[in-house]
């Protein structure tokens, strides 16, 4: 491991007795995030009122501008929220589509985000159409084919994931915007793991409404996530809760207020008191990894992708399931394992759990996947460790 990726790992807080190989579905924190984080919850626990009459509304502000110009769009498009669950909910309960008509998904989505399309379906009288993906895809182009050759009349909202949980596919989001906005089909897109672990422009990926995660790839505290609202749709939502402001302001909708936000924003974003220090500080965290360099840390998370496919793909019995093609993948890696069904899943997570080993064991309903997520903090050795283990594991199966 080179000398900077070794300095770099080092500001990271990090058990040293685990293998975290889980980017995926947590990011660990760097240590000068998690120490302005809590310098700042010590300023709120010790005078609440002075921190959020007076301390807090600037801060959000330039929180929301900084996160804003990361994400590549503006500040009063911008919806903060405690992750993608609740900003994907927030667009599922608080917009109203034609009925009769169809929510169109992929076959890859997480499962409890097709719950939520499933309930606001049912609330609308409208049904759910999935869609098989070519999964290992050798072009964005049969991609957009299959998703296109599902669209129909009917369809009135297309909901799809950037990068998939399960496999790390990466998927084209700009051409599929294009090709739902040309037959007049909404499209919301569950961005999870797309922020940070590859460039992200939302503006130029065209979609209504494009949520995402901060806690994963970004290494920002936990309970910061955010929904992006498109051009058109500023008046298409309304608030979970209805709380202060959802008051009529006598402002100008788009204007920075007096609280941090606009009052559109502000009609979407507050539900009450809460803890914002995870939203403050989320340009700690976009700031420690831009010192590092995107392109740097990009490229170390490409080399370390390829040597998980390498790697483990010499392992007897896992077979990749993540293409290999440069734009299909990021920094999710899935395999094929030899077996199936939720007990020999359970067994594994164990078998694995045991060397102090900490990876993912996906369950899809055709197979179960092994899915390693590396960034730049990760190791070839820690790598080469889960390598080691994995055969002796697979046999005890």
């Amino acid at each position: 491991m080179h000398t900077f990726w070794q300095t770099a790992r080092s500001r990271m807080i990090l058990d040293p007795s685990i293998i975290n190989l889980n980017t995926g579905s947590f990011g660990p924190l760097p240590r000068p995030v998690f120490e302005k984080v809590t310098a700042m919850r010590e300023v709120l626990a010790s005078e609440p009122t002075d921190y959020f009459i007076r301390k807090m509304p600037p801060l959000l502000w330039e929180a929301r501008c900084k996160l804003a110009d990361f994400l590549g769009t503006k500040p009063q498009r911008l919806v903060f929220a405690i992750n993608v669950s609740t900003a994907i909910n927030l667009v599922a309960a608080g917009l109203r589509l034609n009925s009769p008509g169809e929510i169109l998904l992929t076959d890859h989505e997480y499962t409890s985000m097709q719950w939520c399309w499933e309930r606001s379906a049912i609330r609308q009288g409208l049904s759910i159409k999935t869609f098989k993906l070519p999964t290992m895809a050798r072009s964005s182009a049969e991609i957009v084919e299959a998703a296109v050759a599902a669209m129909t009349p009917r369809t009135r909202l297309f909901f799809f994931s950037h990068v998939l949980s399960p496999t790390g596919l990466v998927l084209p989001a700009k051409e599929l915007c294009a090709e739902a906005r040309k037959r007049g089909i909404l499209t919301a897109i569950d961005g999870a793991h797309a922020v940070a672990m590859r460039p992200l422009d939302v503006s130029d990926v065209g979609a209504d409404f494009y949520t995402g995660n901060c806690h994963k790839w970004l290494l920002a505290p936990t309970n910061s996530g955010f929904l992006v609202i498109g051009p058109g749709n500023e008046d298409r939502l309304q608030p979970l809760q209805v709380s202060w402001g959802y008051h009529p302001h006598p402002k100008p909708m788009d204007e920075p207020d007096e609280f941090g936000s606009t009052p559109r924003v502000r009609h979407l974003e507050f539900e009450g008191t809460r803890d914002p220090c995870p939203w403050l500080i989320t340009p700690d965290a976009i700031a420690f990894q831009a010192d590092l360099g995107w392109e740097a840390i990009r490229g170390r998370i490409a080399e370390l992708a390829a040597y998980v496919r390498k790697r483990l793909g010499a392992i007897a019995g896992l077979t990749l399931a993540t293409p290999a093609e440069p734009g299909l993948h990021g920094a999710l890696t899935a395999f094929q394992l030899p077996f199936t069904g939720p007990e020999k899943a359970a067994k594994l997570r164990e078998a694995i759990w045991k060397h102090r080993i900490e990876v993912p064991v996906v369950e899809r309903p055709d197979r179960l996947l092994l899915r390693v997520s590396t960034h730049f903090y990760n190791t070839e050795e820690e790598v080469d460790r889960l390598a080691e283990v994995l055969p002796g594991v697979l046999k005890g199966m």
